[in-house]
């Protein structure tokens, strides 16, 4: 058997280490004579299971002890609902920052609930660039602050995190949170589809400061309250346990290797690469602005986009799959997540260059 190189924006790969294990603990977890799939998740041994994880990941990001982590259902789509139900308040209104399709869509939904205000928009750029701080126009009364740290379809990133004073400020962070180390406690509020840096899809992780629980609008339903998930250690229900195990296994996975300051090397490292490949040629182009380029997800077009699928079908042949570009934006586009290994962006940067070759 061999593995390709997946360069989807999500589900993306996981770490070869971290599947190598879930098959050898498949049939058996540790003597258990199960598999975590098969587990109660109120048993001995996934509560284990679920306490180690959680340890992990507060080792990872140096999560305060007065913030609480959730391990929730519905992706970070559902967050969208689930921020200005529980945080609007009595105040009914919130600052949003507008930098891409992800950014839209938590807009719209928040719309639903109360007052949306566009504090900035780069909208009018086609998503090509971040606005700076000093193009941020701030509500200081204003309930919170969303912005989306990094848009996967426009491949658009802010190289800063942008300052709310007193006011929270909340991050879908789906396709950033553990690429590189961050400070907490900069934020209100932190959330994350697992689907990209954390493990498969299924499972949502929210960070929320203590003190931004427990004011959920009265008709919010029983499921979208944090406080209700705090409270009950994120077991209301049953968790996705088989994706909270596998997310452990991941964050396990980046301890051993030396933790988020390696892992930003790594991941830096493997952008400033493609980027450099494509700043270097005439034949692929990236849109966005250099100071707002993302790690994670890189965009690039070809010059002649009648070649767009000769490029798709080839690179597959031989096992560079899912560049194709999100469909609103076309083109490619190379997701290099955490797990996606150095020499599978070497591998892409060569195919690259021979393409060109061939074609330009």
């Amino acid at each position: 058997m061999t593995r390709v190189y997946n360069f989807s924006a999500g589900p993306a790969m996981l770490p070869e280490p971290v599947l190598n294990q879930a098959r050898d603990e498949m049939l058996d977890w540790r003597g258990s004579g199960m598999c975590v799939a098969e587990m109660s998740h109120r048993g001995k041994e996934f509560m284990a299971i679920a306490a180690e994880a959680e340890a992990d990941l507060r080792e990872l990001l140096i999560i305060p002890e007065h913030y609480k982590v959730l391990f929730l259902q519905g992706g970070a789509s559902l967050q969208f609902a689930m921020v200005p139900l529980n945080m609007l308040g009595d105040k009914g209104r919130a600052d949003y920052l507008n930098t891409g399709s992800w950014s839209k869509k938590a807009i719209a939904e928040a719309k639903r609930f109360g007052e949306v205000r566009i504090a900035a928009s780069t909208e009018a750029s086609r998503f090509t660039c971040a606005p700076a701080q000093d193009e941020l126009s701030l509500d200081p009364d204003a309930a919170y602050v969303h912005y989306t740290p990094n848009e996967t379809i426009e491949g658009v990133e802010f190289p800063y995190v942008p300052e709310t004073g007193a006011v929270p400020l909340v991050a879908d962070m789906s396709s950033t949170i553990l690429s590189r180390p961050i400070d907490v406690t900069r934020f209100g509020l932190i959330y994350a589809g697992a689907q990209k840096n954390i493990g498969p899809a299924g499972l949502t992780i929210v960070i929320v400061r203590e003190d931004l629980i427990g004011k959920a609008q009265p008709f919010t339903p029983t499921m979208l309250d944090y406080k209700i998930h705090a409270e009950n250690g994120s077991m209301y229900n049953t968790p996705p346990t088989y994706a909270w195990y596998l997310a452990g296994l991941v964050f396990k996975w980046l301890k051993g290797i030396g933790g988020l300051s390696t892992i930003a090397e790594i991941n830096a490292r493997k952008a400033q690469k493609l980027y450099a490949a494509i700043d270097r040629s005439s034949f692929y182009h990236n849109p966005v602005e250099p100071s707002a380029r993302s790690w994670m997800n890189v965009p690039f077009t070809l010059a002649k986009p009648e070649l767009d699928e000769t490029f798709l079908k080839e690179a597959k042949a031989v096992g560079l799959t899912t560049l194709q570009g999100h469909r609103s934006v076309g083109g490619m586009r190379a997701s290099i997540y955490n797990a996606m290994p150095e020499a599978g962006v070497d591998a892409l940067i060569a195919f690259m260059q021979d393409f060109e070759r061939r074609y330009g």
